[in-house]
């Protein structure tokens, strides 16, 4: 199954507001079969937590939040999809107009959803925590 619902050529909206992350939210709850739960990784943004979402959100107990912490977000794996798109299909591209931009975006997602992995961390909490003392360290100790 897909890490990515299939979405309308439609989907890609130019504006950021409740009403288009609702239509967003009715497009999946349309995609996704009733007996699956949704899960859904958020920012915390104040568009996804209007009182028009909190209802939405309560006639479908099926749904379930994550929200990543505001100062935590360079690292999430959220981030790290976006790069990936940015690294395979976006950096060293010119498009002429939003449409090519956004016919790019479904070209990868259409790719993506193919070879669907989850991600994944690949390193301990003490491999990270070490990495980060390295880097202090090496920063303390440079002389600037």
């Amino acid at each position: 199954m897909s890490l990515v619902p299939e979405l309308p050529d439609k989907s890609a909206m130019r504006r950021h507001r409740s009403i288009e992350f609702r239509k967003f939210l009715d497009t999946i709850d349309d995609a996704v079969p009733p007996d699956l739960d949704i899960h859904l990784v958020l920012d915390n943004y104040g568009t996804h937590k209007t009182p028009t979402i909190h209802r939405w959100l309560a006639k479908r107990p099926r749904y379930h939040l994550h929200y990543t912490p505001t100062s935590a977000s360079w690292i999430n794996q959220v981030e790290r999809w976006f790069a990936a798109l940015t690294e395979k299909q976006l950096r060293r591209s010119a498009y002429r107009s939003t449409r090519e931009l956004e016919l790019a975006i479904q070209r990868y997602l259409e790719i993506a959803n193919k070879h669907a992995k989850p991600f994944k961390w690949t390193k301990t909490t003490d491999q990270i925590l070490a990495a980060v003392a390295r880097f202090c360290k090496r920063i303390h100790d440079s002389g600037h």
